[in-house]
């Protein structure tokens, strides 16, 4: 599988519904919000995030149909997953976000985080309206982890002493909770058993977790035109991922220059020579296929579909971003 879209295709029709239920949906109440809101549909986003909920819905339905509530949960996911980028992007100071400006860059900041706040108070709303406390468990759950994790990366920043497991977590509640909870969600709206449910759940930790390792050593890996935005930047801003912690094991000097914020002429440049130049890389690569391997392996027992094929190559579509 080369792209997203060709992933997605037994759910390419699912999801161009879902992109005009959102627009109906997010409303024109407030010519600003609606800006905002609008400009992160013209963002032409992956839609990954709603293409897993649609495609576990199917390959999980008895008939292969969707219901109603289904299309929500999608619905509701990909809200939650935009009020977090427009967040995001305030907090990091983004000026684009796959190519196309951000909200608060094209607007100001006090709207980006309105905007933000808004989406994720309608996904709040339409999620109530689903009448399901567990599905409004898992996904306020969701909710909780993304700030987690934003705070945590900002409190973690230019520690060398954090521990390995602190940025699994932090990599857990910014990327892989949603995906992990939404699938879940997705199986309490089939009824499904206990142990199904669980079985979903892990299936999206691990490919989440596996994404965002994938995404952290691309930052050392990829071009700034692969990665939408400048190569190495999260170390430049303090963030030590799965690369730079496995290479302060291996490369004590490489404390330092993290320490001091890369103050001196040539640090940020002595520290990627560093993370390059030891097993840090082919370690983070191992870690990334662990993850997708475990992801793939929880799904061993859907009956065989269309939807169930896309979900299998949805790991090995992870990995393919390293080759």
């Amino acid at each position: 599988m080369s792209t997203v879209a060709e992933l997605l295709m037994p759910v390419a029709a699912d999801l161009d519904i879902l992109v005009a239920d959102l627009r109906q949906l997010i409303g024109a109440r407030h010519p600003i919000l609606q800006a905002a809101a609008e400009h992160l549909f013209a963002a032409g986003g992956k839609r990954l995030r709603p293409g897993i909920v649609l495609l576990i819905s199917r390959a999980i339905a008895p008939d292969g149909l969707l219901t109603p509530r289904h299309r929500r949960l999608a619905e509701i996911t990909e809200m939650i997953h935009t009020a977090s980028l427009v967040h995001d992007d305030v907090v990091d100071e983004a000026s684009t976000r796959r190519g196309v400006p951000t909200v608060h860059s094209r607007f100001n900041h006090r709207v980006a985080v309105l905007a933000g706040d808004f989406l994720f108070a309608q996904s709040s709303w339409h999620l109530a309206n689903l009448d399901n406390l567990d599905v409004v468990k898992l996904l306020s759950r969701a909710i909780m982890d993304l700030a987690d994790g934003e705070v945590r990366q900002g409190l973690y920043r230019y520690d060398t002493g954090q521990t390995f497991e602190a940025y699994i977590e932090k990599s857990y509640c910014k990327t892989a909770s949603l995906i992990a909870n939404s699938a879940r969600a997705a199986g309490v709206l089939t009824d499904l058993a206990p142990e199904r449910l669980e079985a979903l759940y892990r299936f999206g930790r691990q490919l989440g977790l596996a994404f965002q390792v994938v995404d952290d050593i691309l930052d050392f890996t990829g071009s700034d035109q692969q990665l939408g935005k400048p190569a190495a930047s999260d170390l430049a801003s303090g963030y030590l991922t799965a690369p730079a912690l496995y290479a302060l094991q291996e490369r004590p000097a490489l404390a330092g220059l993290i320490e001091r914020e890369f103050s001196q002429e040539g640090d940020l440049e002595q520290a990627l020579d560093l993370v390059r130049s030891c097993e840090a890389i082919p370690r983070s690569r191992a870690l990334a296929e662990q993850f997708a391997r475990e992801a793939g392996e929880a799904l061993a027992w859907l009956p065989p579909s269309e939807p169930r094929g896309a979900l299998r190559a949805l790991p090995d579509f992870v990995l393919s971003r390293l080759y």
